[in-house]
């Protein structure tokens, strides 16, 4: 009786969204840097035309995964951008 009265409850279901977000959250940061790169690439003209396409295409793919993996776990954009307190939001720019 004693063990129950010390169980902690826990909505797995939560647990699980609360886990997405966060992998969700590493991932969309990662996108974005690799946005940026990219940017940085094609602006000091480093890459082939074939190579600036293969990378915008990679990076469509990407954004419409991370798109639709927040659907289905009933995120939004916003839900990834942890507030990092007096340093701001963690992602920089809204999706």
């Amino acid at each position: 009786m004693a063990d129950d009265a010390n169980r902690i409850e826990i909505d797995k279901d939560a647990v699980r969204r609360d886990l997405m977000k966060l992998v969700l959250t590493i991932v969309e940061l990662l996108r974005q840097l690799m946005e940026r790169q990219a940017i940085r690439r094609v602006e000091s003209e480093d890459l082939t035309e074939q190579q600036e396409e293969e990378l915008g295409t990679a990076l469509m793919h990407l954004s419409d995964a991370m798109d639709e993996l927040t659907e289905q776990f009933g995120l939004t954009p916003a839900d990834l951008n942890l507030d990092l307190g007096p340093l701001g939001s963690l992602l920089p720019r809204d999706r």
